[in-house]
């Protein structure tokens, strides 16, 4: 039987700190000696974090991890492509190096199709990230503006967002192809907004929302776009008898800030095993109590590989 190669991530530093692999030392030397392309190929084995820290370990490893033979492996196979498409900043363009892009593009999303999208990589894996812009989302009665609004906002990161005036049906989607995103990955969505200082009527009801693919069964939850709701037990326990009689209090998601200021709520989550293009469906839903709403501002709907993997 083929014996499994050993974890690069923990041979390598123990033989540096045990003194080599058996035979009365001098391994940490043997691994010292190794060609620079030979160590690069390890590195390549542990992902980003992993070289990151192999390269503490010696000046061999250190020159290894900085080439762009290492990093050029862990950016996406398409990376050209989506550079290509990108809305680039030419008084800033992008590292020349690849780690120096790989970490550009964990720390700067970029947008990409005319600004209707971002993407950026999550840093410690390299997986994929997008975010539609309220833009690319199809949002009933979003172009009438008697009930929405397209404005800018500064803290943003694309031109327009869109702001609810008054409706009392709610329905947003957003689609995105799997074969965009990372194989073999759990991914989650989350709706990306705030409420305006005017806002009303997501107190009452959570919405209805959901992700899977287009034309399949797809698992819905109920979340609350009121970050308080959870405080106004006596209105929703009434309103929520009045209109759904079997909803579960405990099911429902919360918003969360974000680091840049805005609120998220997950939609939910989706397993890509890759290989195969299917159209996968987000959406966000509120028309049970048909009462009215406002104050609702879409940023765009956030797709990202789920943190626990």
């Amino acid at each position: 039987m083929a014996k499994a190669l050993p974890n690069p991530t923990f041979t390598i530093p123990m033989m540096m700190e045990n003194g080599g692999g058996g035979g009365g030392g001098g391994g940490g030397d043997f691994c010292l000696k190794l060609p620079e392309g030979c160590i690069a190929d390890i590195l390549a084995l542990t992902g980003p974090r992993g070289a990151c820290r192999l390269a503490l370990v010696a000046s061999t490893f250190r020159s290894a991890a900085e080439s762009d033979a290492v990093w050029e492996r862990f950016l996406p196979a398409d990376y050209k492509d989506i550079l290509a498409r990108a809305v680039l900043d030419f008084n800033s363009p992008p590292p020349a190096s690849k780690k120096g892009l790989y970490l550009w593009l964990s720390d700067h999303p970029l947008l990409i199709d005319g600004g209707t999208k971002s993407f950026n990589l999550e840093k410690s894996s390299g997986r994929k990230c997008y975010m539609l812009a309220a833009r690319d989302l199809t949002i009933v009665w979003g172009d009438s503006p008697e009930y929405w609004t397209w404005t800018s906002l500064p803290d943003s990161r694309f031109s327009e967002v869109a702001e609810l005036l008054a409706v009392c049906w709610l329905e947003i989607r957003g689609k995105i192809s799997t074969r965009i995103l990372s194989p073999n990955t759990t991914y989650a969505a989350f709706l990306v907004f705030k409420l305006a200082a005017v806002a009303y009527g997501f107190e009452y009801l959570p919405a209805d929302v959901a992700m899977g693919i287009s034309g399949g069964e797809h698992k819905t939850q109920t979340a609350y776009l009121d970050p308080v709701a959870g405080q106004r037990p006596q209105i929703r326990r009434h309103v929520l008898r009045r209109h759904v009689a079997q909803h579960r209090e405990g099911d429902n998601q919360y918003p969360k800030v974000r680091e840049d200021g805005w609120m998220e709520v997950e939609l939910g989550e989706y397993f890509n095993e890759g290989g195969e293009e299917r159209e996968l469906e987000m959406s966000v839903m509120e028309v049970r109590g048909r009462h009215w709403k406002r104050g609702l501002i879409i940023q765009g709907i956030d797709i990202r590989p789920k943190v626990d993997q």
